[in-house]
């Protein structure tokens, strides 16, 4: 998408969101496009929650706008079903888990504590997890569909997802899911109504992405999974092998929206990097909104998107539990006013070196002990908290600042074997990532950061 297009649907977005204070003084969220988009409240168990709502297209499920991301989820399972009472009694009803999550438990888990609440209570989401190559066959595919069910609990699926399309391109899909004649058989189980609503969630190559949704007429998707945030709205990662690695959410949503799709949004957050803003953004946000935690102003910027269906968040504290309840009990949309110095934010934050995981641990273990998603997460902490870049080796402080980021790794990652500089380079976790991150180059970045000179 060229810049003029990009700058072009910003300001018709910003237009589409400023409709005037008046309009948003009398309903702030009559501005969301259609009636089938206006809000509905739901009593939650202490007579005062009053959860957001969209209507999904066609079925007219009443979706909460806050999302239950079951990925990363407590060891116990008694904390599970502590978070997921708190959730259905304070209205949120959407519950997405896959195979793969929390090393292969999060189904069984999930399945365990949703039982325990009416069928009605809940909308369970899932996906094909079959992303290695030696899974690329109809049995084994059809044989974890099949699992998901039992894991689950459920005898029909409201959510299924192609996991992470992308990943080697249109070939890829074609691969998994076309000449495998896997998608056949799943578009036969939704019209069984085994099903009720397919997608996919996409990471990767764009072209998959469009190749989906130019063929539209034949599979019609009911929905799609993107990372969506207000800093990948304008300014998307490049992958280094010339893909067009994670086109600009701007993009995928806009597509999504013109072909009639609604929109789930994964990484509200940037891997928790929009939780965490240095104290000079920060400022700027509490001069608006003084009790606003910047989270918050993350999810408000989402859920202000009308294609928006709901909104994931993978929170395995009570605390995240429950200040993301109240952001979403009701939703206030963002002014234009605000969503001017979230722009201004993200382009601030584009030019920092911060490394673009979101610390799904997909890519572990490593075959040596190195702790990706931790020397990931340190790193770009460092970054947040003005640790690095470093200034020029000339500078009186540059030692000083070496010496503070060593330190801090140490503090991090108390284990040596765990450091960056255990990385010998043999690729095994590239396949691995879905933001395509590539891994053993930044570790290198890490490695010379502690290099002693």
């Amino acid at each position: 998408m060229g810049k003029k297009q990009s700058d072009m649907n910003r300001r018709q977005f910003l237009h589409k969101l400023g409709l005037g204070v008046a309009v948003m003084a009398m309903d702030p969220l009559s501005v969301l496009a259609g009636e089938t988009n206006r809000p509905q409240t739901y009593g939650g168990g202490d007579g005062q929650s009053q959860m957001t709502y969209r209507v999904k297209h066609g079925s007219g499920d009443k979706v909460s706008l806050l999302g239950f991301g079951m990925m990363r989820l407590p060891d116990s399972q008694e904390e599970v079903n502590q978070l997921v009472d708190y959730a259905i009694a304070h209205g949120v009803n959407y519950f997405d888990t896959a195979p793969m999550y929390k090393g292969g438990h999060s189904e069984t888990m999930t399945g365990t504590a949703l039982s325990r609440h009416p069928r009605e209570k809940y909308f369970v989401a899932t996906k094909m997890s079959n992303q290695r190559e030696n899974l690329w066959n109809y049995d084994d595919s059809r044989a974890m569909y099949e699992k998901s069910f039992r894991d689950l609990r459920v005898d029909y699926i409201d959510y299924y997802l192609l996991h992470s399309i992308g990943g080697g391109g249109v070939d890829a899909i074609k691969a998994r899911f076309l000449d495998t004649g896997l998608l056949e058989f799943l578009l036969k189980e939704r019209e069984a109504g085994r099903i009720r609503h397919l997608g996919f969630s996409y990471h990767g190559d764009v072209s998959a992405f469009d190749f989906l949704l130019d063929h539209q007429d034949e599979y019609h998707w009911d929905f799609a999974q993107i990372q969506m945030n207000y800093l990948d709205w304008r300014h998307a990662s490049l992958n280094k092998s010339g893909w067009r690695q994670d086109a600009d959410a701007e993009y995928l949503y806009n597509k999504l929206e013109k072909t009639g799709v609604q929109t789930v949004v994964m990484e509200p957050l940037r891997g928790g990097a929009l939780a965490r803003l240095d104290d000079e953004l920060y400022q700027r946000l509490t001069a608006l909104r003084p009790n606003d935690t910047p989270a918050s102003w993350a999810f408000r910027w989402v859920g202000s998107h009308p294609n928006i269906l709901t909104t994931l968040s993978g929170m395995n504290q009570m605390s995240h539990l429950e200040e993301n309840v109240r952001t979403f009990s009701p939703l206030e949309l963002c002014t234009e006013a605000e969503n001017k110095i979230l722009e201004e934010i993200a382009d601030v934050m584009s030019g920092f070196p911060v490394i673009p995981c979101t610390t799904c641990h997909y890519c572990m273990p490593c075959p040596y002990g190195v702790d990706i998603p931790g020397n990931f997460a340190y790193y770009n902490e460092a970054v947040d908290q003005k640790i690095l870049p470093l200034p020029d080796k000339q500078a009186a402080d540059y030692m000083a600042r070496k010496q503070q980021f060593a330190d801090g790794l140490r503090q991090a990652l108390p284990d040596a074997s765990t450091w960056a500089t255990q990385c010998v380079d043999c690729e095994e976790c590239l396949k691995k990532c879905p933001q395509q991150i590539r891994i053993p180059n930044q570790m290198a970045r890490i490695v010379e950061t502690l290099r002693k000179r």
